[in-house]
């Protein structure tokens, strides 16, 4: 069983320095070197799908500029479809500025969408056409929140299962949320939904927020929790994942990402919930030991070997 994933979201190119450590407000650090490469919450998505040999269409829209030029040859060289990427006329692509800390491998990030924040109505119309036959639907916060409701509530409306991915973390209004069958919060997110501090080591503050996001009309709540691993809910069962070790963590970018990709993949190759979430660990885990986001998403190969 392989269905058809749409990852309907963000492309943005990553500037990231590689640091001693992470600066305080006025800081200026030094950094050790500079990479730049294809990035962004659902082209990350996107190519941890692709690459455990999904079958995934992506919706994204580029400006017509060194950047967007460099995304196009990297799908290509991916074999990635280009049906869903769209071209901006006014609008710049994307770009986010990381800096790693190379003791810890902990980042900060800032992104600037660009033609990312700017889905028009014209474009939503055209991501419905893709999503009409597809059987998930996998979507973030880092595209303009109207375009994001928009195919949420068309892909509801058709039976497409709905993932949602609430990073960046925005307030969501309830009538948004009761269309998500899945939600994947990390910490951070899941506080800021549901205003209940959520602390990686308090397994009933964890079990809480769960609580009132599916009282919220959330179908399935997944909290991932950094390096305590993955808390999930259906309702009914609960789990938590310890993770999994692959090799030396260098960079945690990408890793919520690789998550999300891995747990839809498994979804779309006939998992059921909890062993998806197994699978999604896998990945995660083993993107973490390499640099970059996009560019450190495991292979087929890879993640079977770790299962």
């Amino acid at each position: 069983m392989n269905k058809k994933i749409v990852v309907f979201g963000s492309y943005v190119t990553d500037l990231t320095v590689f640091a001693p450590q992470l600066p305080v407000p006025g800081q200026t650090i030094l950094g050790k070197y500079f990479k730049s490469g294809p990035g962004g919450k659902g082209s990350n998505q996107a190519v941890a799908i692709h690459r455990t040999g999904t079958n995934v269409t992506f919706v994204t829209k580029l400006g017509k500029d060194a950047l967007g030029d460099m995304a196009r040859v990297f799908y290509e060289n991916e074999k990635m479809s280009l049906e869903g990427v769209l071209c901006d006329d006014v609008y710049e692509t994307g770009a986010a500025l990381i800096i790693v800390d190379e003791q810890s491998a902990q980042n900060e990030i800032v992104v600037a969408l660009g033609a990312c924040g700017h889905f028009t109505e014209q474009d939503v119309e055209f991501a419905k056409k893709i999503i009409s036959d597809a059987d998930i639907l996998l979507v973030q916060l880092e595209t303009n929140l109207e375009a994001t409701e928009a195919v949420v509530r068309y892909a509801k409306e058709r039976g497409v299962l709905t993932i949602l991915n609430p990073a960046p973390a925005k307030a969501l209004k309830r009538d948004f949320l009761e269309n998500i069958d899945i939600l994947t919060p990390n910490e951070t997110e899941a506080s800021s939904l549901t205003g209940i501090y959520v602390d990686q080591a308090d397994d009933e503050s964890i079990r809480r927020a769960a609580r009132e996001l599916l009282s919220a009309g959330v179908g399935k709540v997944i909290i991932t929790l950094g390096e305590r691993g993955v808390y999930a809910s259906d309702g009914n069962e609960e789990l938590f994942y310890e993770p999994i070790k692959t090799g030396e963590v260098v960079d945690t970018t990408g890793a919520g990402d690789a998550f999300n990709g891995g747990f839809a993949a498994g979804i779309a190759q006939g998992l059921e919930f909890f062993q998806a979430i197994k699978y999604a660990t896998v990945v995660s885990s083993l993107a973490v030991t390499r640099v970059g986001t996009a560019p450190a998403m495991p292979h087929k190969s890879e993640i079977i070997k770790y299962l």
